[in-house]
């Protein structure tokens, strides 16, 4: 890619005036960002223009009418040959730039600057190479479904095997010289299971839980639950439960005196 040179400065003639300081013009009047033409909007004809120049830079001299081609007579701008002077922070000023641009572009035209795709998930690794768990039965199914689809995996008089063919043979036979002591281990394990049961469930053992957690009170109290029959009346409605008030005159009076009370309160239709 061809390197783009700055604009070259014919002369070092300036319109003698001050020095244009971009931090004194609005932020959308110029255009400063790395690796594109320098511009700015002339203070005097309001037009856009490139600033030349490498070291001391200027705007480009040009003249009022845009119609000089027409025969219009050429008249240059006051503001060609202005210096300018760079005393932004042009990263700051950028990233200002990018977000008001970012903000008064429509939300439906708005787009991630990068693409982020789900990745690709990895292709399974053969049954040879998986680490599980090998018993007996699955070394088997594992051998001898391999040994269906494989085409270089041939029976007779010799066994031939392919690479993985093999592997799962030599699994199967594994398998096969430790099922013996897996087994006992299974039972071993089973008979230390119903002896810690046997323990937990000993007659002398229920009677020590009974002890530390039980006691005459519990005694009692599980003596009383017995079973009553169909219709029969309970403990809280005998006799000793009061039906009727006490003094029923002043039982009387205090109804009446609630009565006059709540018609007081409630309006008359």
């Amino acid at each position: 890619m061809p390197r783009i040179r700055p604009g070259r400065v014919r002369t070092k003639h300036t319109n003698r005036r001050a020095p244009l300081l971009l931090s004194t013009m609005d932020p959308e009047d110029f255009n400063v960002r790395p690796g594109e033409t320098k511009t700015i909007a002339c203070p005097d004809c309001r037009t856009w223009r490139r600033i030349m120049g490498d070291k001391v830079l200027k705007i480009r001299e040009h003249c009022i009418s845009d119609k000089v081609a027409e025969g219009d007579k050429h008249t240059a701008c006051l503001g060609s040959d202005q210096v300018v002077v760079i005393n932004i922070d042009v990263k700051q000023w950028q990233a200002k730039q990018d977000r008001l641009l970012r903000d008064a572009m429509p939300q439906e035209n708005r787009r991630a600057a990068q693409q982020f795709y789900k990745p690709l998930p990895a292709p399974a690794a053969p049954v040879a190479r998986i680490k599980a768990e090998a018993t007996l039965e699955t070394t088997r199914q594992s051998y001898l479904a391999h040994r269906k689809g494989c085409t270089r995996c041939v029976g007779g008089k010799h066994h031939w095997h392919c690479q993985d063919g093999a592997t799962l043979a030599r699994s199967y036979i594994l398998a096969l010289q430790e099922e013996p002591a897996r087994r006992e281990a299974r039972a071993e394990q089973e008979r230390q299971e119903r002896r810690a049961e046997r323990k937990r469930t000993a007659p002398s053992v229920r009677k020590a839980q009974w002890a530390e957690h039980g006691g005459r009170p519990v005694e009692t109290m599980n003596n009383q639950c017995r079973k009553r029959p169909t219709g029969m009346v309970s403990d809280f409605r005998g006799p000793q439960v009061p039906l009727a008030p006490k003094d029923a005159e002043a039982h009387d009076r205090r109804q009446v005196e609630l009565g006059r009370q709540y018609a007081r309160r409630t309006p008359a239709a």
